[in-house]
């Protein structure tokens, strides 16, 4: 376990604050005159997701968090599960609460593989790929002069998810999907 110090604790570290692991999404060192200076941080929960502000003061040492990352392969959803598996041997299962992939289940098809946040031996996050191919099952079709929505149609995709794409996009159509948004990204050309 690393022991950090005040300015150290900066953006993309994962640290320990009262026994929870933080993410660091902005960190500021200021020196106010005649004051001894500070790091204002932005630390977002790695379990909840709680995004607080915390102020380091010149003295104040924390523990880097220790995050193993382990690749997943996701098998499917239901009843508030995600089944996931060990990619070398797909009889080991087990399931995590589908609330560990942040609404982002929809974007999953089977067998994709993701990255496992590990803290304590425990999983506290799962981070999917930042883009995705994923097919359109449905779209209604494109109407001639229909720009009022800026020219764009609500598709579903294989995995049942629905997203906005522009109007050229039909039935069938393979798009990429950027996971962190959850928008449409470009159509990719069938191999």
């Amino acid at each position: 376990m690393a022991i950090i110090d005040y300015n150290e604790i900066t953006p993309r570290k994962c640290i320990v604050l009262k026994g929870e692991p933080y993410e660091v999404m902005s960190s500021h060192v200021a020196q106010k005159q005649k004051r001894r200076p500070t790091n204002q941080t932005k630390l977002r929960h790695l379990i909840t997701g709680r995004v607080v502000e915390e102020t380091f003061q010149q003295s104040d040492r924390v523990e880097e968090a220790d995050i193993e990352t382990k690749e997943i392969k996701y098998l499917y959803s239901g009843k508030g599960e995600s089944w996931f598996c060990d990619p070398k041997k797909p009889a080991d299962r087990y399931a995590l609460k589908t609330e560990l992939l942040d609404g982002k289940e929809g974007f999953l098809k089977a067998n994709t593989l993701v990255t496992a946040m590990i803290f304590n031996e425990k999983v506290i996050g799962v981070r999917l790929p930042i883009k995705v191919d994923l097919l359109v099952k449905e779209a209604p079709p494109a109407v001639r002069g229909n720009t009022v929505q800026g020219g764009s149609n609500t598709v579903t995709l294989e995995t049942g998810a629905t997203i906005n794409v522009p109007m050229f996009i039909h039935e069938g159509d393979l798009i990429r999907v950027n996971t962190e948004t959850g928008t449409y990204a470009e159509r990719v050309d069938k191999k």
